[in-house]
């Protein structure tokens, strides 16, 4: 979907306009000098008026992000006045110092201007502000660079992801936002390779492959972080059956620095360290678990503490899920599901604490975690608050690793609590091997990638919460990369060991946001949402929460109390979390906006649906909102011929090859990819034409030749018009 080429505070310049800003920047070198010049003759008389004239200027972009920094990031937290990394400050605490809006005034912020991203997929990235300066990312890894004074683009930089390979990862082609560091922007590209970017230009620095082995489905959708003149940068593809890593590269030359591995590799060779000796010792080589890669990725969060030099990397899930298959003879396959941390200088492991011990469920430990000083027992202790899929919040001793605490945030039904060495007390059902069982939390996690907040004023961590149902069955036979009936995803790659819902769960969705105690680990207050999936949060000493919701609202609420204080629409489900600034001494919020991720490529909780936008408020902001358009569903399929004997076949294949990105037939409402129960006749009746080397390509549809046959095709057809004639009402 492409913008009107209008030029106003609510759209962004055409392709031709950014050339000609280009040009301009390429030609009018010497007066920016010049400003510059006026700049520094202005500090020393006091003249306001030529800052003024020359912000946003390439001069301008390229002395407030060189002075970005270590050093610089940790003096930001006085203030807040930026927003220079992921999560505000190393600490990833989300937490502003600013209160220009607050409780009492934030009925009365309205809308400055808009952007558009200009994508249809997920928007998961937190934008990043220096001195009026905007990075934002969109789908396929896209950096977008925008004059937060009047909302207009910068650059742009699209690092040319081959839209033909979006299958390879598991949960939409999203990308969490941009480092920033000395002048340079780094960004994670969908296809594994990391690039740094000047940041005044918006050219390509330099880009380095980060991927060990090209024949895997590795992904990367986190933001990278930077520290000490190092980029650090993680992983997915679990599913896929990978091994997991994360890589620390040089932040001016992008020269590889140091690895870290999260899980052994074969035990027939040397191991890289000796922390990978050690881990072998916690899984069984029957299951010849490196041919099947481990997993164990490294996906989102990595958090670095300056004081202590160690940055802690979160571990994902075992691959293949069901650990039965994975190490038949048991054992906790560290380092799953675990936080760990390294020296921040060499890569070198310290020490590591697992969550979820011989992860079984996909429940891994990567969701972002917080840095907090907080007194427990009337003892200050340094610590790692920590809400991962499992449903239990942890607090950590972030010096050592040792134990604090742990409760359950949500409903559990796969342990009863951790006991006080900080191991659970698992319910031996929920690891049976053949029989189904409605795994609470499910994979989709009580907490997912959506990042927390912690207010040192409130003493509360504001926690997007979920239940997504999922019952989970054990494969009884397990072939790596054999897309078998009924493996679901399998023949885009998906190694699980599980069948999912072959009974129907009984417990119900939903989503919350949780404001909880750390100290006391009980929830303070909740308000309830009516779908899981909600944005990510954001905290201020102006006694504020601000989240984004699955339903399409954007809302504030008071710190202390949960009261909601004000919303607006946002045109459709926003998953992202906000992010807080100062501009020329007046405070903005800004929201990247733009449903998706693995729950929104099939769900939705909104009748509206846009282009991913970025929206940006402030007191006093009278701008309109932009026209939002209703969700175009469509009629229940009908008129497409089949036997009736392809269903049950063509159920099994579709599950393999098709429900990931288009849900149940007729059953779900379809996410950011249309469900095909309410699709044309026509198009059901010519789906080999879209199947194979079809014309949604360049949209991430797979090619399925050599994947599937017409006689698939055939059955695929029978099974989503027998599903529509199913649920068609009487």
């Amino acid at each position: 979907m492409r913008e009107p080429a209008r030029r106003d505070a609510f759209t962004r310049p055409n392709k031709s306009d950014t050339l000609i800003s280009i040009t301009k920047i390429s030609t009018t070198r010497p007066v920016w000098r010049s400003a510059s010049l006026a700049i520094a003759l202005g500090l020393t008389l006091g003249g306001s008026a030529a800052i003024a004239q020359t912000k946003g200027s390439a001069d301008h972009i390229k002395a407030v992000t060189g002075a970005v920094d270590s050093a610089s990031i940790k003096a930001n937290t006085a203030t807040s006045k930026d927003w220079p990394t992921y999560g505000l400050d190393y600490a990833e605490t989300r937490f502003s110092k600013l209160d220009q809006i607050n409780a009492s005034n934030v009925k009365d912020i309205g809308l400055m201007w808009t952007y558009s991203l200009e994508s249809i997929r997920g928007v998961e990235a937190t934008p990043l502000v220096v001195d009026g300066i905007m990075y934002v990312t969109a789908p396929w890894s896209v950096v977008h660079a925008v004059d937060t004074r009047t909302g207009k683009r910068i650059w742009s930089f699209d690092p040319g992801v081959d839209r033909e390979k979006g299958y390879r990862g598991c949960c939409d082609v999203v990308n969490r936002g941009v480092a920033l560091y000395k002048g340079k922007v780094f960004v994670g590209a969908y296809d594994g390779r990391l690039i740094a970017i000047d940041a005044a230009s918006g050219q390509k620095v330099w880009e380095k492959d980060t991927i060990t082995d090209r024949k895997m489905s590795y992904t990367i959708t986190g933001a990278p972080r930077v520290f000490n003149g190092k980029v650090v940068i993680g992983n997915g593809g679990a599913e896929y059956g990978v091994r997991g890593y994360v890589t620390a590269y040089d932040a001016e030359t992008g020269d590889q620095k140091w690895r870290w591995f999260t899980v052994p590799g074969d035990p027939s060779k040397p191991f890289e360290d000796e922390s990978m000796a050690a881990a072998a010792k916690t899984w069984d080589p029957a299951g010849k678990y490196w041919i099947n890669g481990g997993g164990g990725t490294a996906w989102d969060t990595i958090t670095f503490d300056p004081d202590l030099n160690m940055v802690y990397i979160g571990t994902g899930n075992g691959s293949p899920w069901n650990r039965h298959i994975r190490s038949p003879a048991g054992g906790d396959n560290l380092y799953l599901g675990s936080i760990v941390a390294l020296n921040a200088d060499t890569g070198k492991y310290l020490w590591h604490y697992q969550e979820t011990p011989g992860d079984n469920w996909d429940y891994t430990s990567v969701q972002p975690m917080i840095l907090a000083d907080i007194t427990i027992d009337n003892q200050p202790r340094k610590v790692v608050l920590h809400a991962p899929k499992n449903g239990f919040f942890f607090v950590i001793d972030r010096t050592n690793g040792k134990f604090i605490s742990a409760k359950n945030f949500v409903d559990v039904n796969w342990a009863t609590g951790y006991d006080a060495s900080g191991r659970p007390v698992e319910v031996p059902e929920a690891r049976s091997p053949d029989k189904s069982f409605d795994s609470i939390p499910g994979p989709f996690g009580a907490h997912n990638w959506h990042p927390m907040s912690f207010n040192p004023q409130t003493g509360l961590v504001y926690l997007p919460a979920q239940g997504v149902p999922l019952n989970l069955t054990g494969e009884k036979k397990f072939v790596q990369n054999d897309p078998g009936p009924m493996k679901y995803a399998a023949t885009t790659g998906w190694n699980i060991g599980f069948t999912l819902n072959t009974e129907q769960p009984k417990n119900l969705p939903f989503g919350r946001l949780i404001a909880w105690d750390p100290v006391q680990q009980k929830e303070a207050w909740r308000a309830e949402y009516v779908a899981p999936w909600n944005g990510g949060t954001l905290t201020t000493a102006g006694n504020l929460v601000f989240q984004g919701t699955a339903d399409g609202r954007f809302v504030a609420y008071n710190a202390k109390t949960g009261e909601k204080l004000w919303e607006t629409p946002v045109g459709t489900g926003a998953v992202a979390a906000p992010s807080t600034y100062e501009v020329d001494g007046k405070q903005y919020v800004s929201i990247a906006v733009g449903w998706g991720g693995v729950f929104g490529i099939t769900q939705r909780a909104t009748d509206r649906e846009g282009p991913g936008t970025v929206y940006t408020f402030a007191v006093g902001g009278k701008a309109p909102l932009p026209e939002f358009t209703k969700y175009q569903i469509g009629n229940l399929l009908k008129g497409v011929k089949y036997d009736p004997k392809d269903v049950p076949d063509g159920t099994a294949i579709y599950v393999s090859a098709c429900a990931a990105c288009h849900g149940v037939p007729g059953v779900d409402k379809g996410g950011n990819v249309p469900n095909l129960g309410y699709s044309a006749t026509e198009t059901i009746g010519n789906l080999k034409d879209i199947v194979f080397n079809g014309p949604f390509k360049d949209k991430g549809m797979p090619d399925f030749t050599g994947k599937l046959t017409e006689a698939d095709v055939t059955k695929i057809q029978a099974f989503i018009q027998g599903t529509a004639d199913a649920v068609r009402p009487k």
